[in-house]
């Protein structure tokens, strides 16, 4: 089953990159730049999440904060994992084709792919702190993945054990750090001139209708009560 699954994820790929290698050579250098500058999104999807959650809750403003740790924690668990499986890349065992990126030394191996963890830990834990952050990240993890096979640098099967392995990764690092990191937040929000970092809000010197009312004191009766007191007959 596991060789089947391989062979056909080997086909699909010299596929791709036989398509890829009709493509004009414009297109081809956006392609090989894009490969790296997509996940450039994602950084631009942190801080929107974090600059959106400052105005929501704490919780929301913590797992922004987390989303790059996570997405880092995620990269790490796909070299670890990478070490154990030893799988050439395409451009590597397929000398035959003529790929859009530069191959690397045998050594860098194919299965999973770092790029497409990053992405998948990096979509999971963007929407987690904003969740209409799916629009863009689910595409753009996709698109990601893709390209990745596009130039040459990995099978079908690597990018989508990439995309799953980083997603679950970040999500389990979020989940489990949540709850710390929103009293740490909670924290910050107590110093004036930290506050803004993790609130929208500050606080508001008190208005006249807030304002308490200074005390009146209650006008004296009797022979040491002052004169127009007496004569209007307090």
């Amino acid at each position: 089953m596991v060789s089947e699954i391989l062979d056909v994820s080997a086909a699909w790929s010299r596929s791709v990159i036989e398509s890829a290698a009709d493509l004009p050579p414009w297109a081809q250098s956006a392609v090989h730049a894009g490969t790296d500058l997509l996940l450039g999104v994602f950084a631009v999807l942190f801080l929107a999440a974090w600059w959106r959650a400052r105005s929501e809750h704490p919780r929301l403003v913590g797992l922004a904060l987390l989303a790059p740790v996570a997405t880092v924690a995620a990269y790490l668990a796909s070299r670890t994992v990478k070490s154990f499986f030893e799988q050439m890349r395409p451009c590597q065992a397929m000398t035959d084709l003529a790929t859009i990126a530069t191959c690397d030394p045998i050594g860098d191996w194919s299965f999973p792919s770092n790029h497409s963890a990053i992405a998948g830990a990096a979509a999971a834990a963007a929407v987690l702190a904003w969740r209409r952050a799916a629009v863009v990240a689910v595409p753009v993890a996709a698109l990601e993945a893709f390209s990745r096979v596009l130039v040459g640098a990995h099978y079908p099967h690597d990018v989508t054990v990439g995309l799953l392995l980083g997603a679950a990764v970040a999500v389990l690092v979020s989940l489990a750090a949540s709850g710390p990191m929103t009293g740490l937040v909670d924290r910050i929000a107590r110093d004036t001139r930290l506050r803004p970092l993790v609130r929208a809000d500050r606080p508001h010197a008190p208005t006249a209708a807030t304002r308490p009312l200074p005390a009146v004191a209650a006008p004296r009766s009797g022979p040491d009560a002052p004169a127009d007191s007496r004569a209007a007959g307090v």
